[in-house]
């Protein structure tokens, strides 16, 4: 099913990978992508995590369906076994992904217990054996999402080893959470704020390989800080500030690639979700599993507290359709009275 706005082109002389939203679990499902393509044409878009053995086990449709207007979007995948990771990423690209990701980022417990995600940071070599196996396989970039370090091994000549040996078993494309990861001790919450960032690690990591494609995630939660830090690098990741503030999308596809055009009202991305929205509907999706992805639109504007309160208080009702949604935009309408009153 087309959604309203399809994805754009890439843009000549940009790499592909210039600006891209992170896969987040439980956030970045097909319905929040749909959503961030309507904020920005040109990012690349990512799926949750899911494990291998789930995509060759699985209900595929469940884990793998997307939207057409989806692309770009990448299948991120989680496992350490090269033979199953070459058979999902086979499934994957049969399904329509531009790219196939290996998570080797993740440090929650059960990541660990399954010997994917960070602790495969120790591991390079078996990493280069997944990443040369799964490219085997498929047509479609292969890509390593990794952080700069995990617990001891936090020096930037450990970062580069990982990436040499990973990139002479043939990945070209990392993006690279600028943040190492603590194994035991912290929970992937406080994995992504108490370890320091290092951006600075990120960038010399490209300027000393300047044939790789190095994105860089963590910390870019503004647009001056996502546009300060892309420098020499080849794009950025955006994480949670893109689904908190999702606007953040439009402005920095605005100030990324050229638009020529105003930024979009907020209000006429919502109205261009609708059609979408309502189609999911139909099939049976509950209005909260859709519209939690767009609570926070209209962050800081006069009535944004309670289009937020109504979305929360109303989407859940079983009944609940599109006129909830209307009700909340009609509350930024009366803040925004409100505030010239006041004025």
């Amino acid at each position: 099913m087309q959604a309203a706005t399809p994805s754009a082109e890439p843009i000549a002389g940009h790499s592909p990978w210039r600006l891209c939203v992170a896969p987040m679990m439980d956030w970045t499902d097909r319905h929040c992508r749909v959503f961030h393509r309507l904020l920005s044409p040109h990012a690349r878009l990512y799926t949750e995590m899911v494990h291998a053995h789930a995509v060759l086990r699985g209900d595929r449709e469940r884990l793998l369906g997307f939207d057409a207007s989806e692309h770009p979007v990448a299948l991120q995948l989680g496992g350490s076994d090269p033979v199953e990771l070459a058979e999902a990423a086979r499934i994957g690209a049969d399904w329509g992904y531009d790219e196939i990701n290996l998570n080797v980022g993740c440090p929650s417990d059960r990541v660990q217990a399954g010997r994917f995600g960070a602790c495969l940071m120790r591991e390079p070599g078996l990493v280069g054996d997944c990443i040369a196996s799964m490219q085997a396989a498929v047509a479609v970039p292969v890509t390593v999402k990794c952080r700069i370090g995990v617990d001891e091994q936090d020096d930037y000549h450990d970062l580069e080893r990982f990436v040499a040996i990973v990139g002479t078993a043939g990945a070209e494309v990392f993006l690279v959470h600028a943040r190492k990861a603590w194994l035991q001790g912290l929970s992937p919450k406080e994995n992504r704020e108490i370890p320091p960032l290092d951006h600075a690690r990120v960038q010399r990591l490209k300027a000393e390989h300047s044939a790789l494609t190095v994105v860089l995630n963590g910390g870019l939660s503004t647009l001056r800080l996502a546009c300060d830090a892309l420098g020499p690098l080849d794009g950025v990741m955006i994480g949670r500030a893109a689904y908190h503030t999702p606007y953040l999308l439009a402005e920095l596809e605005h100030a990324l690639f050229g638009a020529s055009q105003p930024l979009p009202e907020r209000s006429d991305v919502l109205h261009r979700f609708e059609p979408y929205a309502r189609a999911r509907l139909a099939k049976g999706d509950t209005l909260n599993h859709l519209v939690r992805h767009v609570v926070g639109l209209f962050q800081g504007l006069p009535g944004a507290r309670a289009y937020r309160r109504t979305l929360s208080e109303r989407s859940h009702a079983r009944e609940a359709g599109w006129e909830v949604v209307e009700a909340a935009m009609a509350q930024l309408v009366d803040g925004r009275r409100m505030e010239e009153a006041a004025a």
